[in-house]
């Protein structure tokens, strides 16, 4: 257990070499870290406290009923959620149900499954950071080569500019496949956190994708003529059915009334989860549009790079923008992100001087 939380731990770690942006650290570091911590807390809870307690006639044993409820499944009447409580019903959604259909219940099959669930949704939260890191292959680690510190001496300074400045020269142009890798992993975390929601909406059998909204009208109205959708999806009250042979050879029914405590924390779980990932969704939305525009527009690439590097001037700025590709302006980006701004600097003018003497030398010729 301790090794888990451990994993968990690193995850949250923060990085000195930065290779993604930050809304894609908030899919795989922030995201994958809560779902970890949720599954972990709901498993420690259900294996090792009773997750389900039911109370029924004294004839059957008590852990009999408890393990039958909880692998069978509970179910409530979604008629009885709008009788009064007290008066009609003892909890809403627990009703009478002799002479009724098994088309009158709600049937609750997810509770023993949403531990395995969370750490399925943080698997594939973490894929696309997966496969973006073994695609990167280290690559601006390697550049760096310890330039984001900027105190050493001058001869070695000088050496390893001139190493990073020949590697961004002899293969200026070469970096779109590498680019586009990453963001074909921003476009992959953009569906998966749109593909979740309906993962989850699946999982509670159609009431999770208006769940949130649900939610904050049910505060917002009258609670004596709406029914509350926390305990609609996560009731704390439902009913168990279990038939036996009894001493004459006749089935003979026995109903039970079940306690679900975590579905307490259920419900905390997946209201928070509707509104983080309808925030990370559209945060996604726009980190993927922005691409689309970095992409189609090179003067836009321009801006930017003018914006977040202002020790570099404008003509050395428009010089490697207007000679090189998509994949070389990203490399640049993420270099001046991990590697000490002075330095950055002078690798960027010194490209630029030598685009210019090839441009040069390429006209006198």
């Amino acid at each position: 257990m301790l090794d888990v939380f451990g994993g968990v731990k690193s995850v949250f770690k923060t990085k000195r070499t930065h290779i993604d942006s930050t809304v894609f650290r908030l899919h795989y570091r922030v995201t994958t870290s809560a779902l970890v911590a949720c599954c972990l807390m709901l498993a420690a809870k259900q294996f090792v406290g009773n997750p389900i307690e039911c109370v029924h006639g004294k004839d059957i044993p008590p852990e009999v009923i408890d393990t039958w409820c909880w692998i069978h499944s509970t179910y409530t009447v979604p008629a009885a959620f709008t009788k009064q409580v007290g008066v009609d019903v003892p909890y809403p959604g627990v009703d009478n149900t002799r002479g009724g259909s098994n088309e009158d219940r709600r049937v609750y099959r997810f509770y023993q499954w949403v531990a395995f669930c969370l750490f399925f949704q943080a698997i594939l939260f973490y894929t696309p950071r997966w496969l973006w890191k073994h695609w990167e292959g280290g690559k601006i680690h390697a550049l760096m080569m310890d330039l984001d510190i900027g105190i050493c001496s001058e001869v070695e300074k000088k050496q390893k500019k001139k190493l990073l400045l020949d590697y961004l020269w002899e293969n200026l142009r070469y970096h779109n496949w590498w680019c586009y890798r990453y963001y074909l992993c921003e476009l992959l975390s953009f569906g998966n956190v749109i593909g979740q929601m309906f993962l989850m909406n699946r999982f509670f059998d159609g009431a999770f994708l208006t769940f949130g909204i649900d939610v904050v009208s049910f505060m917002e109205s009258d609670q004596e003529e709406r029914i509350d959708p926390m305990i609609f999806i996560f009731p704390r009250m439902t009913k168990c059915t279990f038939y036996k042979y009894g001493v004459s050879g006749e089935v003979e029914r026995h109903d039970a009334v079940c306690i679900l405590p975590l579905n307490v924390v259920n419900e905390k779980i997946y209201i928070f989860l509707w509104f983080w990932f309808l925030i990370l969704g559209v945060l996604t939305l726009g980190v993927v549009l922005y691409r689309i525009v970095i992409i189609l527009s090179p003067r836009m690439r321009v801006y930017l790079l003018r914006i977040r590097f202002r020790l570099i001037r404008r003509d050395a700025i428009d010089a490697i923008v207007r000679r090189s590709k998509m994949g070389d302006w990203f490399l640049f980006y993420m270099l001046g992100e991990n590697i000490d701004a002075i330095i950055f600097r002078d690798v960027m003018h010194e490209l630029a001087a030598r685009l210019g003497h090839h441009k040069t030398d390429l006209q006198d010729a």
